[in-house]
């Protein structure tokens, strides 16, 4: 039986498959209504399968997945992932965890119980009906890199005590999870270490390093750097971070896989290519570094080309322009006006309007 495609002019909703029963896959995105979630359940919606996301709304926002309400395929529970769950699934995406600096320093052991226990209970659930689980791990387990580009095999350099180690320390420890439950259980699991992502849906108070620039050189602020701006990142663009995501869980690989761009920027010169690129009158001023921000940061991604036939499509320059239009529709939407995150801790704001 062959898939058919549901027309959006007939349902209201975006074109979706219509799978034989016998490929439709129950599917958990935990995190599911935050910025990467929200466009990987458009992906696994629009592929024909039913997708139940859990998001407690810290960082998550309703906006992002409201075009499938109601929808039959569709289910929205707002919950936490430190409480137990009970669901009937085929696999799991655990992606639930505050990712920017801000807002993970905001509450540093609420921090730590989402990737301890939050992934201890995923795993759990995982077990008991016999699901794939994968882990949205990050580059920052490698901390502040030792080998560049940083592999797979190498161990990380990070500080277990600083500001950021609850983020750090809390994915790595949930690596440690993955694969205890992999070998002593059984559990099939995969574990994606994701590299400096941007695109639509961002939250616009996130702070980081994409959000704010474009936020200030569209209101022609200030553009802020934290440190003297030579600090390397690789930025890949949502849409090919999602590919990555579902490529993995679908693969036969369990190890640890890279998934980022390896097109590198100094922050400097990439705070100089938003200016050109939104025509901004900003100024570009240097503040004084964040504690054990990294100086530099490129994923080698062998693994993904070789293992599950991913790499990135989006070049950063078409990702931006993406994403400078979606800031655009943003600043309308809430009135002309966002002040940027600073690097200290923060909690998401909600729009003006109180809307999430």
């Amino acid at each position: 039986m062959r898939a058919t495609a549901t027309r959006a002019g007939e349902t209201g909703y975006p074109p979706v498959r219509k799978l034989p029963q016998n490929e439709k896959l129950r599917i958990l995105v935990t995190g599911g209504a935050g910025f990467v979630g929200s466009n990987l359940v458009d992906k696994l919606m629009r592929g024909g399968h039913e997708v139940t996301v859990l998001d407690n709304l810290f960082t998550g926002r309703k906006k992002n997945i409201e075009h499938w309400f109601n929808h039959p395929h569709f289910q929205f529970i707002v919950g936490d992932v430190v409480e137990s769950i009970m669901l009937e699934v085929d696999q799991i995406y655990h992606l639930a965890c505050p990712a920017s600096p801000p807002h993970y320093q905001y509450n540093p052991i609420k921090t730590i119980k989402t990737s301890t226990e939050g992934t201890l209970n995923m795993l759990g659930l995982a077990k008991r009906v016999n699901a794939r689980m994968l882990l949205a791990s990050t580059s920052e387990i490698y901390g502040d890199p030792e080998v560049h580009p940083q592999v797979e095999t190498y161990w990380g350099n990070v500080n277990p005590i600083g500001p950021r180690a609850c983020y750090d320390e809390g994915k790595r420890v949930a690596e440690t999870m993955m694969y205890s439950y992999n070998r002593q259980l059984g559990v099939e699991v995969r574990v994606a270490r994701i590299f400096n992502t941007f695109g639509r849906r961002m939250h616009p108070n996130d702070g980081r390093v994409v959000s704010n620039f474009i936020i200030q050189a569209l209101q022609n602020k200030d553009i802020t750097l934290y440190g003297d701006g030579s600090q390397t990142r690789s930025f890949q663009f949502v849409d090919d971070l999602v590919d990555g995501l579902h490529a993995l869980m679908n693969s036969n690989y369990s190890l640890p896989v890279n998934l980022g761009n390896p097109d590198e920027y100094t922050v400097a010169g990439f705070a100089e290519t938003i200016k050109k690129l939104t025509g901004s009158r900003s100024k570009i001023v240097r503040l004084p570094a964040t504690t054990d921000d990294p100086r530099q940061r490129k994923p080698d991604i062998t693994t993904a080309k070789t293992h599950i036939g991913w790499q990135p499509k989006w070049t950063v320059g078409r990702g931006l322009a993406e994403t400078i239009e979606y800031f655009k529709r943003e600043l309308a939407d809430m009135g002309g006006s966002i002040t940027p995150t600073g690097p200290l801790a923060s909690k998401p704001r909600p729009r003006a309007d109180g809307r999430r």
